[in-house]
């Protein structure tokens, strides 16, 4: 009894560490696109973000039943498997957070549950028909029906305001930015912070600590609500800045639109009971939101990253798991291999982490490069007033001869047409030839 309280203690503080992870690594959610454009401090909109997740914790416990009751058959859970679950977690979110991708916590946390469940009870004890309908249905939903509401809410944003005066205008969007990154942080409460509610509820139950089929007691509530409201002001600032800087460039109209759209979605899903990935979420209305504007572009090729990555966090969290699920298998020394093994990869991901700093004081200071289809739009976008048009290919015009044999001839690229002719005008007039 002594040696399973142990784990069950070590399961809920490994929990709450993957609840830490989770607030850092998804306060770009609710705050980089209010932080890119000005509209809040860097460390007050993490600071209010904070405290509006820990009260979102308390607002619904559905999608904790979902995680504790739905997803995996409780009876064939022990707490070991649960710890090896967390492993997978909290390491493929250390991962995608060094390298700045914002990836899906709530993915990594089921992928992990996954895993772990099928090494230690085999597929049976996966409940399929739960894991498409409420966690892989979204996951590919979620984002597309957010994008497409961000850039309707863009445009619609930019043609009601087209005729108010600018300065006003502007101090309104950010206005109402701010009220909508709060309503994110809100929603991200009653969606992330259930999850680790729902996955120490499963560790009680596997343990006996509590009924089959209950809900989060509330101390489980109340450390979970704390957990990712300390891990949200932390600040994920490496996250932060590829949400805010790197997908597209956002004005105040876009920010206000990409946030409420986001807000509605995840309210929507959690009152559902949804696992839905709130990452997912903002991402694609973010890009949405980029794509409203007129002559607005994503940087697709961090967007690429980011799908890659999204479409990895599910199988590789579950790899993890599952691997980490064979080693505490073997006994108490296996848990303590595997608890070793997770301290010291966190360690060593944070040290890595120090050789280029990204915090409140630079998260703005520098953008993702424009890749190839970015850089091609940009190509084609018509030129600043005052210079001519042209659709004939650029040509290399060999300058005239000039007065002195011993100065090269320089080669002057323009294009053919009107810049040509005023290339050749601006060289000095040839002397008539001999007769």
């Amino acid at each position: 009894m002594e040696s399973f309280s142990l784990i069950l203690a070590i399961v809920v503080v490994t929990a709450l560490a993957f609840d830490f992870t989770n607030g850092f690594h998804d306060t770009a959610n609710a705050m980089a696109t209010t932080i890119s454009t000005g509209a809040l401090k860097p460390k007050v909109a993490v600071a209010m973000s904070a405290v509006l997740n820990l009260v979102g914790a308390f607002l619904s416990v559905e999608v904790a039943n979902t995680i504790s009751k739905g997803l995996v058959d409780e009876t064939g859970i022990r707490p070991e498997v649960i710890f090896a679950a967390l492993v997978g977690a909290i390491l493929w979110n250390l991962l995608t957070w060094l390298v700045g991708l914002p990836s899906s916590s709530s993915h990594a946390l089921m992928g992990g549950l996954v895993g772990a469940t099928i090494a230690s009870a085999g597929f049976g004890a996966v409940h399929g028909d739960v894991l498409v309908t409420k966690v892989l249905i979204p996951a590919v939903a979620a984002p597309i029906v957010a994008g497409v509401a961000a850039a309707f809410a863009t445009r619609l944003s930019y043609r009601v305001g087209r005729s108010a005066d600018g300065k006003a205008a502007q101090k309104g969007y950010r206005a109402g930015q701010i009220a909508s990154a709060g309503l994110v942080s809100l929603a991200h409460g009653t969606n992330d912070a259930q999850k680790t509610m729902g996955i120490i509820t499963l560790a009680l139950v596997a343990g006996g600590a509590v009924a089959p089929d209950s809900d989060p007691p509330t101390w489980v509530i109340l450390s979970a609500g704390l957990a990712i409201a300390l891990g949200t002001y932390i600040g994920g600032w490496r996250i932060i800045r590829t949400m805010g800087k790197g997908l597209t460039d956002l004005a105040p109209q876009q920010g206000f639109a990409a946030q409420t759209s986001a807000a509605t979605a995840i309210l929507a899903s959690s009152h559902l009971g949804f696992s839905l990935s709130t990452t997912h979420v903002v991402s694609g209305s973010v890009m949405g939101a980029g794509l409203g504007r007129k002559g607005g572009v994503v940087r697709w090729s961090t967007a690429t990253r980011m799908f890659i990555a999204w479409g990895l966090t599910l199988p590789a969290a579950a790899l993890v798991g599952a691997l980490a699920e064979s080693v505490t298998d073997l006994g108490d020394w296996g848990t303590a291999v595997v608890a070793v093994f997770l301290i010291a990869s966190s360690a060593a991901i944070w040290k890595i982490s120090r050789r280029q700093v990204v915090d409140h004081t630079n998260v703005n200071d520098a953008e993702e490069p424009a890749g190839v289809v970015t850089a091609a739009m940009a190509a084609v976008t018509p030129p600043p007033a005052g210079l001519p048009a042209t659709d004939e290919p650029s040509a290399v015009i060999p300058s005239p001869a000039v007065a002195s044999p011993a100065v090269p001839s320089p080669v002057v690229a323009a294009p053919v047409g009107a810049t040509a002719t005023a290339a050749l005008a601006a060289e000095p007039a040839a002397p008539p030839a001999a007769v």
